[in-house]
């Protein structure tokens, strides 16, 4: 899915970490979100069997300035950014694991 944001570049310090050497898979998450769990799980693995692919997760609620930058109207929200922090892809919802590797190779 694309969005308004495609080619938006986001900055390491506003991710509160590094970026991936290849790609980021970036998660907004809610506390009390139970497929932002499943989400974590599944961005996790990925990130672990895909070389340069990193798994940064951000808490919407303390990081509200950049939901509203971005228009995160919902948790899980991912965004896969390329090496450079430009955004690729964004979905919605607890993702397939398919479907982010499928995302990933138009980041790397």
């Amino acid at each position: 899915m694309r969005g308004r944001d495609e080619g938006r570049r986001l900055e390491a310090a506003e991710l509160g970490g590094e970026l991936g050497e290849r790609a980021t898979l970036v998660q907004f998450s809610s506390a009390f979100c139970a497929p932002c769990r499943a989400t974590r799980r599944v961005l996790g693995e990925v990130a672990g069997l895909v070389p340069g692919v990193i798994h940064v997760e951000i808490d919407a609620e303390s990081h509200l300035d950049l939901v509203r930058d971005l228009e995160i109207l919902k948790t899980p929200t991912v965004l896969v950014l390329d090496a450079a922090g430009r955004v690729v892809r964004r979905a919605t919802g607890q993702p397939r694991k398919a479907d982010v590797v499928a995302a990933l190779g138009e980041a790397v």
